[in-house]
This record gives structure tokens, sequence and C-alpha cells, in this order.
């Protein structure tokens, strides 16, 4: 049996985040039950970077992770990882308080928001439907993530640590026996002291494996199509648009054509996510009462899964009735841009050391993180 410091079940951005952040300080394995990491939720991302998003634990998340997404290490990556594209939040006349108190909140967090009337909006994206929104606001630093990209980097900034991933793996039993979780695999059996359940929608299932309480994770599926338009050099240039008073659906350029989501959460169970009909067609007639746009067919169309516990705040820590065992989960649509911050956060905790002070002094706590804070489910 071989044996290891950490083993981390799941090599999706989460797993592979606080993989990297772990192999200098110990032997890490990653076991992925796909042929390639990335499959579910990380590959099917929308990938915006916007300090404007999710709760205010989940903001200063992200704010904490621009830095590495702008100025990442030396030979981390070959590529820039992010791309500046700038998010407009418009709304309707009877959005406009709930527009208020989001540009109130953000503002805590972005300092160089700038408000908009109708007409600065359509000058921006001419493609708005004249009349359909009144205000909004933008957010010019929000910027495209190279999802695959950063997904890569992080993998073999492990592998370069010493770290090995595993694909195609079926876990058969996970068991903890004198201070050590036993993961038996179809071919041999693998252990470590410390074992991280970053499996996404599927966490729950891994921790009833090991004996372990579930947190009532709700996966939930969001859908996106992509369309061609006319003149696709016409919109490089245009922000992402969320309808996010409401949120009621969003769109933004993407390689040429215009990808759209009707920003739907319906509950799913855990699987491999495909797209109903009913919420494509939900997206297309959004474009059509908010935007000009006029497609005669679709390019492409998916669904992912995002996956939340009851508070929307993700869980990252040991259980409390389970030693060794560690949380990396419910990170809802938040996991892509707050991978870099919540990395660090994994490779500290998990080792038993405080959260990086950057961490700390934007008001993260590892009680806000901990699957025994107040109102999960864990038993």
């Amino acid at each position: 049996m071989h044996s290891f410091d950490f083993i981390v079940i799941g090599a999706g951005m989460a797993g592979a985040s606080a993989a990297y952040n772990l192999a200098p300080h110990g032997r890490v394995l990653v076991l992925e039950r796909e042929s390639q990491p990335g499959y579910h939720s990380t590959g099917r991302s929308a990938a915006l970077f916007t300090e404007c998003y999710g709760s205010a634990g989940i903001r200063a998340l992200t704010v904490a992770s621009r830095a590495f997404y702008q100025a990442p290490p030396s030979g981390f990556s070959d590529v820039p990882l992010v791309k500046r594209r700038g998010c407009l939040y418009p709304a309707r006349h009877d959005q406009l308080a709930a527009l208020e108190a989001q540009y109130k909140e953000s503002s805590r967090f972005v300092g160089n928001l700038k408000r908009l009337d109708a007409a600065a909006m359509r000058a921006m994206v001419p493609v708005l439907r004249d009349g359909y929104f009144a205000a909004g606001f933008l957010e010019p630093d929000a910027a495209d993530i190279d999802v695959a990209a950063l997904l890569q980097a992080y993998l073999r900034g492990m592998r370069q640590h010493g770290g090995q991933l595993i694909n195609d793996v079926t876990i058969k039993a996970i068991t903890y026996k004198q201070g050590q979780w036993v993961v038996d695999l179809e071919t041999e059996s693998v252990a470590a002291p410390v074992i991280i359940n970053a499996t996404g929608a599927w966490a729950d299932e891994t921790a009833h494996l090991a004996g372990v309480a579930p947190l009532g994770l709700v996966p939930k599926r969001r859908t996106a199509v992509t369309f061609d338009v006319p003149e696709p050099s016409a919109i490089e240039q245009w922000p992402a648009v969320i309808v996010e008073a409401g949120e009621t659906f969003y769109f933004k350029p993407d390689a040429g054509r215009i990808l759209a989501s009707p920003a739907d959460e319906t509950p799913s169970g855990p699987c491999d996510a495909q797209p109903e009909e009913i919420d494509v067609a939900t997206v297309m007639d959004r474009v059509a009462q908010a935007t000009i746009f006029a497609p005669k067919r679709l390019a492409a169309k998916w669904a992912g899964l995002r996956s939340f516990v009851s508070d929307k705040m993700i869980v990252a820590g040991f259980d409390p009735k389970a030693e060794g065992f560690f949380w990396l989960a419910g990170h809802g649509g938040y996991g892509i841009q707050t991978a870099p911050a919540m990395g660090r956060a994994v490779g500290a905790l998990a080792r038993g050391e405080a959260l990086p002070s950057d961490l700390i002094d934007g008001g993260v706590t590892a009680a806000d993180l901990s699957p025994a804070r107040a109102g999960l489910r864990t038993a």
C-alpha cells in the first residue's frame, strides 16, 4: 500500500488548486474518476472574474485572488490567466431599487464602479433594446478567466513538487484505520492521514462512502448556449452583461460568438448534466426581449452543476467528527474566480495552520469556511 501525506479526491479546479498549494509541503496524490481533470463543473464554467458577485465572504475571497490572476508566480503559466472584459449590470425600471442595493454593496469591494444611464449602456453594447433597461453600472476590471490554462498550470505545478495525479480511478471503499484514511481502488490501496473531499456535486456521496455525515449539498443545473453573430469582430470589446438584479440572465462575447445563460438554478442529483429544452428556450426568449439579437440557430448548448450548501458559502475545513476528513465543497458558481485564494486557504488549513494574513485582513475566517459552522447539516 502506497502512503501519502494528503490524498485529494477530485481534480477539478478546487482539488487542483488545493493540491498545488499542498505539494510543496508533503506527498500529494490526486484521484480523478474521469479520464481528464475538469470534465464536469470546471470545464463548463462561464469563467468571469468579478468582484461584484456573491456574498461578502465570496467577494472577499475573490478580491484576495486578484493579485494571483494578474501576476501569477514566475513559470506558473505560459499564457495570461485573465483578459480584461468589464462587466455591465443593467436593470429595468422595476429593478432599480435592487440595482441601487447591489451598487452600494459592490462598492464596498470595488472602488471604480461607474454608474451609467440607458444611452451610455447602449453606446457600450449597441444590441441592448431601446427602452428595455433604465440604468446600470459598469465594473471595468472584470475579466475573462482562461480556465483550461489555470487548471493545467495548477496540476503541472503540483507535479513539479512531486505530486501525483491518477485519472480513471474507481474508489471501492474509504475507511479510517489507525490514523490513516485508506482508499481502496480497483488494483491497489492508498493511504494518508488527511483526505480532501473535492468531488463537487458528488461530495456528499464521497462522504457517505467514508462513513462521514453529509453536508446537505444541493447541486443545481445551469444552462448555457452560444450563437453566431453577423460581425464577430464587432463584439470583441463588449463587456459581459449580467442582469443581476433578480439574476434574470447574462451574456458575453466568447471566441467570436455570444455565450448566454438563463442563470437557472434547478436542483439536480449529481450527474453528467445535460441542457433541458425549456431552459434553452428561456434564455433565448430573454435575449430576444432585452436585445436585438435574432439568431437563427445555436452553435452549442450545454449544462453544468453548481453545488450549494444552505448559506451559499464555500466549505473548507476538517469535519468535526471525522479526524483527518477535510471538506472542500459547496463552491456554487464561485469556484473558478476564488480558486487562488481558496487554494491557499486549503493549503494552510489542511496543514493545521492559520489562514494567510491577507485573507484574514479581508475579513475571511476559518470559522466562515468550517463545516462545523452554524446552519450546516454536518451531524
